[in-house]
């Protein structure tokens, strides 16, 4: 049976998630969760808290609860996009997609993701250009169950990363990064050679449970490096996911 705490966490991040509380939106006031839940006052407290520790809900004293600014602002895994990374270094970026093509999930990708075999997705690769130099492989699969909309959508003036971060919200995100060598594909697209050394950022998103999605942008290792900063915190030293810079 789920905790009455438990339950009022998961009924407002459910709000939070599927964007009815917008941020800047007022939570119900503890007095007013412990008659809508018929609860103790620190059993609200306890739900409140843990959505604050999460970084859903700004508590402010003698004011009450809001719903905070975006996970992608508030993250200790900072996700931003490619366009947007290379703009706020300075650099020029632009891009084009390879491929765009729905089709079912095979068995092999579904036990990877953790989805059914057969659910519906898009796949998309995109080449990623700063100052005019190839910089980056993108390939991607998109969700069309959990992100209906990018069934039509193009990705003619906004890449699929920024797309994404700009229309669907999520709840947890996973990253990995790899060293890996360039095939022949992957080398001709980065104007590189083969067998070159190349970083490797995995990354898969999450909203309640359920895939978003989940992408592999490759980077030639001599134009490319990850830079991170690291924090104490209250828990001790936490690091950031290291932030992406073009070298």
């Amino acid at each position: 049976m789920v905790s009455i705490h438990r339950r009022i966490f998961e009924d407002i991040e459910a709000r939070i998630m599927s964007g009815a509380w917008p941020p800047g939106h007022r939570i119900p006031f503890e007095h007013e969760l412990v008659q809508e839940y018929q609860c103790s006052r620190m059993t609200v407290n306890k739900a409140l808290s843990a959505l604050a520790e999460r970084g859903m809900i700004i508590r402010r004293r003698k004011v009450g609860s809001f719903v905070a600014a975006r996970q992608i602002d508030r993250t200790v895994m900072d996700i931003q996009d490619i366009s947007t990374e290379a703009e706020l270094a300075g650099h020029d970026h632009s891009y084009r997609i390879l491929m765009r093509k729905i089709e079912t999930l095979d068995a092999v990708t579904a036990t990877q993701l953790g989805e059914p075999t057969g659910a519906e997705i898009l796949r998309l690769h995109c080449l990623h250009a700063v100052d005019g130099k190839p910089n980056a492989l993108e390939r991607r699969i998109i969700m069309l169950a959990m992100v209906p909309s990018a069934r039509t959508e193009g990705f003619a003036s906004v890449p699929p990363g920024k797309w994404l971060l700009d229309m669907v919200p999520w709840s947890k995100a996973r990253h990995v990064i790899r060293a890996v060598s360039a095939d022949a594909a992957t080398a001709r697209l980065l104007e590189t050679e083969r067998g070159d050394a190349c970083l490797t950022l995995i990354r898969q998103t999450w909203q309640n449970s359920r895939t978003v999605t989940y992408v592999e942008i490759i980077h030639p290792g001599d134009r490319f490096q990850f830079a991170g900063d690291f924090h104490p915190t209250e828990r001790g030293v936490r690091d950031q996911l290291p932030r992406r810079s073009a070298s």
